[in-house]
Protein backbone atom coordinates (compact mmCIF):
# COMPACT_ATOMS: atom_id res chain seq x y z
CA UNK A 1 0.00 0.00 0.00
CA UNK A 2 1.28 3.49 -0.79
CA UNK A 3 2.51 5.73 1.97
CA UNK A 4 0.31 8.50 3.29
CA UNK A 5 1.06 11.88 1.73
CA UNK A 6 0.33 15.20 3.38
CA UNK A 7 -2.64 15.62 1.02
CA UNK A 8 -3.98 12.28 2.24
CA UNK A 9 -3.48 13.42 5.83
CA UNK A 10 -5.53 16.56 5.21
CA UNK A 11 -8.26 14.45 3.60
CA UNK A 12 -8.50 12.32 6.75
CA UNK A 13 -9.93 15.27 8.64
CA UNK A 14 -12.92 15.43 6.27
CA UNK A 15 -13.93 11.83 7.02
CA UNK A 16 -16.06 10.55 9.88
CA UNK A 17 -13.92 10.05 13.01
CA UNK A 18 -12.98 6.57 14.13
CA UNK A 19 -12.36 7.59 17.76
CA UNK A 20 -14.12 10.29 19.75
CA UNK A 21 -13.56 11.44 23.34
CA UNK A 22 -16.35 13.79 24.38
CA UNK A 23 -16.19 15.73 27.67
CA UNK A 24 -14.31 12.83 29.27
CA UNK A 25 -13.38 13.09 32.94
CA UNK A 26 -11.93 10.60 35.40
CA UNK A 27 -12.20 11.04 39.17
CA UNK A 28 -10.79 8.56 41.69
CA UNK A 29 -12.06 8.19 45.24
CA UNK A 30 -9.26 8.51 47.80
CA UNK A 31 -9.16 8.67 51.61
CA UNK A 32 -8.66 12.42 51.24
CA UNK A 33 -11.64 12.80 48.95
CA UNK A 34 -12.23 12.84 45.16
CA UNK A 35 -9.12 13.17 43.01
CA UNK A 36 -9.81 14.45 39.48
CA UNK A 37 -7.17 13.01 37.15
CA UNK A 38 -8.45 14.47 33.87
CA UNK A 39 -11.44 16.61 33.01
CA UNK A 40 -13.23 17.87 29.91
CA UNK A 41 -11.13 15.89 27.44
CA UNK A 42 -12.43 16.43 23.90
CA UNK A 43 -10.57 14.77 21.06
CA UNK A 44 -11.47 13.45 17.61
CA UNK A 45 -9.16 11.04 15.79
CA UNK A 46 -9.69 10.03 12.17
CA UNK A 47 -9.06 6.68 10.56
CA UNK A 48 -5.41 6.14 9.70
CA UNK A 49 -4.10 9.00 11.86
CA UNK A 50 -1.03 8.70 14.06
CA UNK A 51 -1.64 10.82 17.17
CA UNK A 52 0.64 11.16 20.19
CA UNK A 53 -0.10 12.39 23.70
CA UNK A 54 2.65 14.24 25.55
CA UNK A 55 2.75 15.87 28.97
CA UNK A 56 4.44 15.67 32.33
CA UNK A 57 4.18 12.54 34.49
CA UNK A 58 0.88 12.52 36.39
CA UNK A 59 -1.08 14.44 33.75
CA UNK A 60 -3.37 11.49 33.01
CA UNK A 61 -2.01 10.29 29.67
CA UNK A 62 -2.16 6.61 30.67
CA UNK A 63 -5.57 7.17 32.24
CA UNK A 64 -6.87 8.46 28.90
CA UNK A 65 -5.31 5.52 27.04
CA UNK A 66 -6.83 3.09 29.54
CA UNK A 67 -10.31 4.52 28.96
CA UNK A 68 -9.89 4.24 25.19
CA UNK A 69 -8.78 0.63 25.68
CA UNK A 70 -11.86 -0.02 27.82
CA UNK A 71 -9.82 -0.96 30.89
CA UNK A 72 -11.61 1.72 32.90
CA UNK A 73 -14.68 3.87 32.41
CA UNK A 74 -14.94 7.67 32.43
CA UNK A 75 -16.55 9.19 35.49
CA UNK A 76 -18.44 11.34 33.01
CA UNK A 77 -18.39 11.83 29.26
CA UNK A 78 -17.98 9.16 26.60
CA UNK A 79 -15.34 7.39 24.56
CA UNK A 80 -16.73 6.15 21.23
CA UNK A 81 -15.21 3.91 18.60
CA UNK A 82 -16.98 4.96 15.44
CA UNK A 83 -20.48 5.46 16.86
CA UNK A 84 -20.34 2.81 19.58
CA UNK A 85 -19.65 3.69 23.21
CA UNK A 86 -16.56 1.94 24.58
CA UNK A 87 -17.53 -0.01 27.69
CA UNK A 88 -14.94 -2.79 27.83
CA UNK A 89 -11.75 -4.04 26.16
CA UNK A 90 -12.07 -5.52 22.68
CA UNK A 91 -9.95 -6.81 19.81
CA UNK A 92 -10.72 -3.65 17.83
CA UNK A 93 -8.32 -1.82 20.22
CA UNK A 94 -4.98 -3.33 21.22
CA UNK A 95 -2.72 -1.86 23.89
CA UNK A 96 1.07 -2.26 23.88
CA UNK A 97 2.75 -1.54 27.22
CA UNK A 98 6.26 -0.28 27.95
CA UNK A 99 7.01 -3.42 30.00
CA UNK A 100 6.08 -5.80 27.12
CA UNK A 101 3.59 -7.92 29.20
CA UNK A 102 4.77 -11.22 27.69
CA UNK A 103 4.13 -14.58 29.34
CA UNK A 104 7.62 -15.73 30.41
CA UNK A 105 6.91 -19.46 30.02
CA UNK A 106 5.80 -19.11 26.40
CA UNK A 107 7.92 -18.53 23.32
CA UNK A 108 7.63 -15.42 21.18
CA UNK A 109 5.54 -17.40 18.70
CA UNK A 110 3.29 -18.78 21.45
CA UNK A 111 2.74 -15.32 22.95
CA UNK A 112 1.50 -14.05 19.59
CA UNK A 113 -0.48 -17.19 18.84
CA UNK A 114 -2.28 -17.01 22.18
CA UNK A 115 -3.64 -13.55 21.32
CA UNK A 116 -4.63 -14.63 17.81
CA UNK A 117 -6.55 -17.66 19.11
CA UNK A 118 -8.36 -15.56 21.72
CA UNK A 119 -9.31 -12.77 19.29
CA UNK A 120 -9.90 -14.80 16.11
CA UNK A 121 -11.41 -18.13 17.25
CA UNK A 122 -13.26 -18.67 13.95
CA UNK A 123 -10.04 -19.04 11.98
CA UNK A 124 -8.59 -22.51 11.52
CA UNK A 125 -5.58 -23.62 13.56
CA UNK A 126 -3.43 -23.37 10.45
CA UNK A 127 -4.63 -19.82 9.71
CA UNK A 128 -3.98 -18.78 13.30
CA UNK A 129 -0.43 -20.14 13.17
CA UNK A 130 0.17 -18.46 9.82
CA UNK A 131 -0.97 -15.11 11.22
CA UNK A 132 1.32 -15.44 14.23
CA UNK A 133 4.30 -16.33 12.06
CA UNK A 134 3.51 -13.61 9.50
CA UNK A 135 3.56 -10.88 12.12
CA UNK A 136 6.72 -12.11 13.81
CA UNK A 137 8.34 -12.01 10.38
CA UNK A 138 6.94 -8.49 9.89
CA UNK A 139 8.87 -7.29 12.96
CA UNK A 140 12.01 -9.19 11.99
CA UNK A 141 11.77 -12.01 14.53
CA UNK A 142 11.16 -15.11 12.42
CA UNK A 143 14.46 -16.62 13.57
CA UNK A 144 13.70 -15.88 17.24
CA UNK A 145 10.15 -17.23 17.14
CA UNK A 146 10.88 -20.14 19.47
CA UNK A 147 12.84 -18.21 22.07
CA UNK A 148 11.32 -17.35 25.44
CA UNK A 149 11.29 -13.74 26.73
CA UNK A 150 14.34 -14.20 28.98
CA UNK A 151 16.33 -15.08 25.83
CA UNK A 152 15.33 -11.85 24.05
CA UNK A 153 16.68 -8.30 24.30
CA UNK A 154 14.42 -5.44 25.31
CA UNK A 155 14.00 -4.37 21.70
CA UNK A 156 13.10 -7.91 20.64
CA UNK A 157 10.53 -8.21 23.43
CA UNK A 158 8.91 -4.99 22.29
CA UNK A 159 8.81 -6.31 18.72
CA UNK A 160 6.96 -9.40 20.01
CA UNK A 161 4.47 -7.16 21.83
CA UNK A 162 3.85 -5.13 18.66
CA UNK A 163 3.52 -8.29 16.55
CA UNK A 164 1.01 -9.68 19.06
CA UNK A 165 -1.06 -6.49 18.92
CA UNK A 166 -1.05 -6.24 15.12
CA UNK A 167 -1.74 -9.94 14.52
CA UNK A 168 -5.36 -9.61 15.58
CA UNK A 169 -5.86 -6.75 13.08
CA UNK A 170 -7.09 -4.02 15.47
CA UNK A 171 -8.72 -0.85 14.21
CA UNK A 172 -6.84 1.22 16.80
CA UNK A 173 -3.34 0.51 18.12
CA UNK A 174 -2.66 2.01 21.55
CA UNK A 175 0.98 2.46 22.58
CA UNK A 176 1.92 3.39 26.16
CA UNK A 177 5.52 4.65 25.91
CA UNK A 178 6.52 1.51 24.01
CA UNK A 179 10.15 2.57 23.54
CA UNK A 180 10.70 4.35 26.85
CA UNK A 181 12.85 1.60 28.40
CA UNK A 182 15.10 1.08 25.37
CA UNK A 183 18.54 2.48 24.61
CA UNK A 184 18.65 5.38 22.10
CA UNK A 185 19.89 3.32 19.13
CA UNK A 186 17.29 0.55 19.59
CA UNK A 187 14.64 3.20 20.17
CA UNK A 188 15.35 4.89 16.84
CA UNK A 189 15.43 1.55 15.03
CA UNK A 190 12.01 0.60 16.41
CA UNK A 191 10.58 4.02 15.58
CA UNK A 192 11.57 3.40 11.95
CA UNK A 193 10.09 -0.11 12.06
CA UNK A 194 6.86 1.15 13.62
CA UNK A 195 6.40 3.69 10.81
CA UNK A 196 7.03 1.01 8.17
CA UNK A 197 4.50 -1.33 9.82
CA UNK A 198 1.98 1.49 10.21
CA UNK A 199 2.26 2.36 6.51
CA UNK A 200 1.52 -1.28 5.67
CA UNK A 201 -1.37 -1.86 8.08
CA UNK A 202 -2.89 1.66 8.01
CA UNK A 203 -4.42 1.20 11.45
CA UNK A 204 -5.09 4.24 13.62
CA UNK A 205 -2.47 4.86 16.33
CA UNK A 206 -2.78 6.68 19.65
CA UNK A 207 0.57 6.76 21.44
CA UNK A 208 1.98 8.16 24.68
CA UNK A 209 5.53 9.49 24.70
CA UNK A 210 7.69 11.86 26.74
CA UNK A 211 10.03 12.35 23.79
CA UNK A 212 9.23 15.43 21.69
CA UNK A 213 11.54 14.36 18.85
CA UNK A 214 9.85 10.96 18.75
CA UNK A 215 6.44 12.64 18.60
CA UNK A 216 7.54 14.92 15.75
CA UNK A 217 9.02 12.02 13.80
CA UNK A 218 5.99 9.73 14.11
CA UNK A 219 2.88 11.87 14.43
CA UNK A 220 0.26 13.60 12.35
CA UNK A 221 -0.80 15.51 15.47
CA UNK A 222 0.68 16.00 18.94
CA UNK A 223 -1.83 16.42 21.76
CA UNK A 224 -0.24 18.34 24.64
CA UNK A 225 -1.80 17.91 28.07
CA UNK A 226 -1.70 20.32 30.99
CA UNK A 227 -0.47 19.24 34.42
CA UNK A 228 -2.67 17.26 36.77
CA UNK A 229 -4.77 17.10 38.78
CA UNK A 230 -7.75 17.85 36.55
CA UNK A 231 -5.51 17.79 33.47
CA UNK A 232 -6.93 18.91 30.15
CA UNK A 233 -5.81 19.16 26.54
CA UNK A 234 -3.85 22.39 26.47
CA UNK A 235 -2.95 22.55 22.79
CA UNK A 236 -2.65 20.40 19.67
CA UNK A 237 0.22 20.68 17.21
CA UNK A 238 -0.34 19.74 13.57
CA UNK A 239 2.81 18.06 12.21
CA UNK A 240 3.26 19.11 8.55
CA UNK A 241 6.11 16.84 7.48
CA UNK A 242 5.27 14.77 4.36
CA UNK A 243 5.35 10.99 4.41
CA UNK A 244 7.23 8.75 4.04
CA UNK A 245 9.54 10.38 6.54
CA UNK A 246 13.29 10.34 6.84
CA UNK A 247 14.80 11.44 10.12
CA UNK A 248 17.50 13.67 8.57
CA UNK A 249 15.05 15.39 6.23
CA UNK A 250 12.72 16.16 9.11
CA UNK A 251 15.50 17.69 11.19
CA UNK A 252 16.31 19.93 8.20
CA UNK A 253 12.68 20.99 7.66
CA UNK A 254 12.21 24.75 8.22
CA UNK A 255 9.40 24.16 10.74
CA UNK A 256 11.06 21.39 12.74
CA UNK A 257 12.70 23.55 15.40
CA UNK A 258 9.75 25.93 15.47
CA UNK A 259 7.42 23.06 16.41
CA UNK A 260 9.98 21.54 18.78
CA UNK A 261 10.41 24.86 20.60
CA UNK A 262 6.65 25.32 20.77
CA UNK A 263 6.29 21.92 22.48
CA UNK A 264 9.21 22.66 24.83
CA UNK A 265 7.72 26.04 25.72
CA UNK A 266 4.38 24.38 26.50
CA UNK A 267 5.94 21.73 28.75
CA UNK A 268 8.69 23.70 30.49
CA UNK A 269 7.36 27.23 30.67
CA UNK A 270 3.60 27.43 30.22
CA UNK A 271 3.00 24.15 32.09
CA UNK A 272 6.21 23.54 33.98
CA UNK A 273 6.07 21.49 37.17
CA UNK A 274 6.18 23.66 40.27
CA UNK A 275 9.38 23.27 42.30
Amino acid sequence: MQALTQTDSTRLHTQAPILTLERVAKVYTTPRGPYPVVEDINLTIHEGEFVTLIGHSGCGKSTVLGMVAGLSQPTCGEVRLRSQKVTRPGPDRMLVFQNYALLPWKTAFENVLLAVRAALPDKSRAEQRDLAQEHLTLVGLSEAAHKRPHQLSGGMKQRVAIARALAIRPEVLLLDEPFGALDPITREELQEELLAIWRTHRCTVLMITHDIDEALFLSDRIVMMTNGPAAQIGDILEVPFPRPRRRQRISEHPRYYELRNEALDFLYHRHAHAE
